[in-house]
C-alpha cells in the first residue's frame, strides 16, 4: 500500500461517512483530519438546486470572511490620477491603466485580483479573453468594478471570497487554513453560507441546497446538515 493510499485510509477511519455533521462538529473534526507538511485550506464544496443556464438563476457574487483566508493575496488596480493614488495609499500592489493592460496582453499577470474604475472598463476589455478564463475579470457584482478602489482593495486584502456557481450547480471556495482555531473557521462557515442564502434566486424552485461537504486540500471530505445550513440567515 502506498503512503499516500495508508495516509488517506488512516484519515477515513476518523470521518463517518453516514453522518451529516453539525458546523461546529465538523469543525472540530476536519482540524483533527491534518496530515500535509504545509497550512492545508479548509475547502467547501455547495451543490445548488439551481440551472445556471438560466441567467436568472446565476448564483455569484462576493463576501469578505471575518477571520481572512489566511492567504496572501496580491491587488492590481487600473485606475488613473486619484484613484490611481487612491489603491496605493490602501496597498494595492500594482496599480496602472494603459501599461498595465500591455503587460496583461503579454501575459504578465502577477497578481490573483484585478479592480478596475467603470471609466476604464473599455481598455480591460481589450484583454478580457485573457482575463476571463483565469477568473480574473473585473465585476460589478464581486465589488471589482468601482470608484471606491481603496474599499475594494481592502475587502481584497482582508479575507474577500468572490463565488461563482459552475455548469452543474456547484459552488468551491477556500474559507481559511486549518490553523485558524475553531471559532475563526466556524465564523468564516456561517458567514459564507449566509451570503451564499442571501444570493438565492427567486427563481430557483425547491430545496436550494442539494448537499455541502467540508474538506481540507488532502483530506476526505465531511458532509454537512445542509438544513442547518439553510437556516442560516
Amino acid at each position: 500500500m502506498s503512503k499516500t493510499t495508508k495516509r488517506f485510509s488512516e484519515l477515513l477511519k476518523k470521518v463517518d461517512s453516514s453522518k451529516a455533521y453539525s458546523l461546529a462538529d465538523a469543525v472540530s473534526t476536519i482540524k483533527t483530519l491534518a496530515s500535509a507538511k504545509f497550512d492545508e485550506t479548509v475547502e467547501i464544496a455547495l451543490s445548488l438546486n439551481v440551472d445556471p443556464r438560466h441567467a436568472d438563476q446565476m448564483v455569484r457574487g462576493s463576501v469578505v470572511l471575518p477571520a481572512g483566508t489566511g492567504k496572501k493575496v496580491r491587488v492590481a488596480v487600473i485606475a488613473k490620477d486619484a484613484k490611481a493614488d487612491e489603491a496605493k495609499a490602501a496597498g494595492a500592489d500594482i496599480v496602472g491603466a494603459e501599461e498595465l493592460i500591455d503587460d496583461i496582453a503579454k501575459g504578465v499577470m502577477n497578481f490573483d485580483v484585478l479592480i478596475a474604475t467603470p471609466n476604464l472598463m473599455g481598455l480591460v476589455g481589450k484583454v478580457g479573453r485573457l482575463l476571463g478564463p483565469k477568473g480574473l475579470m473585473p465585476n460589478p457584482k464581486t465589488g471589482t468594478v468601482t470608484m471606491d478602489v481603496a474599499q475594494a482593495v481592502k475587502n481584497a486584502k482582508g479575507g474577500q471570497v468572490n463565488f461563482r456557481v459552475d455548469k452543474q450547480g456547484n459552488i468551491h471556495a477556500g474559507l481559511g487554513k486549518v490553523s485558524f482555531t475553531k471559532e475563526q473557521l466556524a465564523d468564516n462557515l456561517s458567514t459564507f453560507i449566509r451570503a451564499i442564502n442571501k444570493h438565492k434566486p427567486s427563481t430557483a424552485k425547491g430545496r436550494y441546497m442539494k448537499s455541502a461537504a467540508l474538506s481540507l486540500t488532502m483530506s476526505p471530505s465531511i458532509s454537512l446538515d445542509v438544513q442547518e445550513l439553510l437556516d442560516l440567515k
